[in-house]
């Protein structure tokens, strides 16, 4: 899928559902504040990161792939930092910024937990991880025998597995949620995502958040 296809689908009904809704669970785990610094990692076109910067917040996204990064910068703002890099050798210093987050990224490069290594080390306060939860309704859909789709070649996980990445970082506070039980978007799955706890843990996003020591 093409960058403007890919970000496109974001403007979906169906699409803005999913992005509020996951946005909403990664916005109350960050716990931000008005200018604080974010760094989106796996920022993709960048439909989270302009998400993000509505909020008074100093902003910055990473992306390995070339087009999408081109992509997020012709859709800008240009208050938005965008750099081309990778998520396990991130080019920041540690406790570069406030606030870190990464939604469905690390489920598509080799050593998550390396990049789960890395994002703790820039992160000064809070960070929030987002994976593929296979443990969910999506991953029967799309997930199974190597994925179909936006979904091809990710990784799926159980929440045992996410839990051991951040066995031995610096971390405390470590609580897991989830959201997008029912993805379809119909009535009836924005109804049930209103009455499920984000503490079910059989959403389509596993989200895992800290702070760091």
């Amino acid at each position: 899928m093409d960058a403007a296809s890919y970000d496109g689908w974001y403007e979906s009904p169906r699409g803005v559902w999913v992005g509020e809704t996951e946005y909403r669970l990664i916005s109350r785990s960050l716990d931000h504040q008005a200018g604080d610094s974010l760094l989106d990692i796996g920022c993709g076109t960048g439909w989270f990161t302009r998400r993000f910067f509505r909020n008074d917040l100093h902003i910055t996204g990473l992306d390995p792939d070339p087009f999408a990064i081109a992509f997020a910068k012709r859709k800008g703002p240009d208050t938005i930092r965008w750099i081309r890099g990778d998520a396990r050798s991130l080019p920041f210093p540690d406790r570069s910024f406030d606030r870190v987050f990464s939604i469905a990224a690390l489920c598509f490069i080799d050593d998550e937990l390396r990049a789960t290594s890395e994002i703790v080390r820039v992160t000064k306060r809070r960070f929030a991880i987002g994976w593929l939860n296979r443990d969910s309704l999506l991953y029967r859909n799309k997930g199974r025998e190597g994925g179909t789709g936006a979904y091809q070649g990710a990784r799926w996980h159980h929440r045992q597995e996410i839990s051991s990445f951040f066995a031995d970082l610096p971390v405390q506070k470590l609580r897991m949620h989830s959201a997008v039980f029912l993805p379809s978007g119909t009535t009836w799955a924005r109804v049930l995502e209103t009455v499920t706890p984000n503490s079910c843990l059989f959403g389509s996003l596993l989200m895992v958040s800290g702070e760091r020591l």
